[in-house]
């Protein structure tokens, strides 16, 4: 039964909690990657349909000015929302919202070089989730900065829902 796109932000919780993992006080990034995955299988009610990207997901790493510039890695799931405003507009458009788990980690010279790495995320995926995981994981572990991260222990991290862009 799909769950209302309102409330994914708690499910995703309640996964990471099944998992042993405090969403904001994630230890394991391994841990943290496999809730994220057991939720990318949750159904969402309120989005639009797959073929119209309406429920996607991406990676993502860097230093932002928002955290402090500290090193983060984050799993984000983005919506579609058509159950908002009058689809009777001509100008309707969907709301863009996404939940994202953000990992903050402390320096460390393993991935002094962060920024420069040319990528700053794995791109959204919008169908295959299965392959599209196996394939980011891949990516991720092919870049030994991103590597030694997945190997650390975050120094905190948090879950939001939030309305994008």
């Amino acid at each position: 039964m799909p769950i209302p796109w309102r409330s994914s932000a708690e499910v995703f919780a309640q996964i990471l909690r099944q998992r042993g993992v405090e969403p904001a006080a994630v230890r394991d990034v391994n841990a943290a990657w496999d809730a994220f995955a057991e939720f990318l299988q949750i159904e969402i009610a309120g989005i639009e349909p797959p073929e119209n990207d309406g429920d996607g997901f991406i990676a993502e790493w860097g230093k932002w000015d928002w955290n402090d510039d500290q090193p983060a890695l984050s799993f984000g799931r983005l919506f579609a929302v058509n159950d908002v405003g009058e689809r009777d507009d001509p100008h309707w458009q969907p709301e863009y919202w996404k939940v994202e788990l953000q990992l903050l980690f402390c320096e460390d010279p393993a991935w002094a070089d962060l920024d420069s790495m040319g990528h700053q995320d794995t791109g959204f995926d919008y169908v295959s989730r299965t392959a599209a995981l196996g394939e980011m994981r891949r990516f991720i572990e092919s870049y030994p900065q991103l590597a030694s991260m997945w190997r650390a222990e975050p120094a905190r991290s948090n879950l939001t829902l939030e309305r994008a862009g």
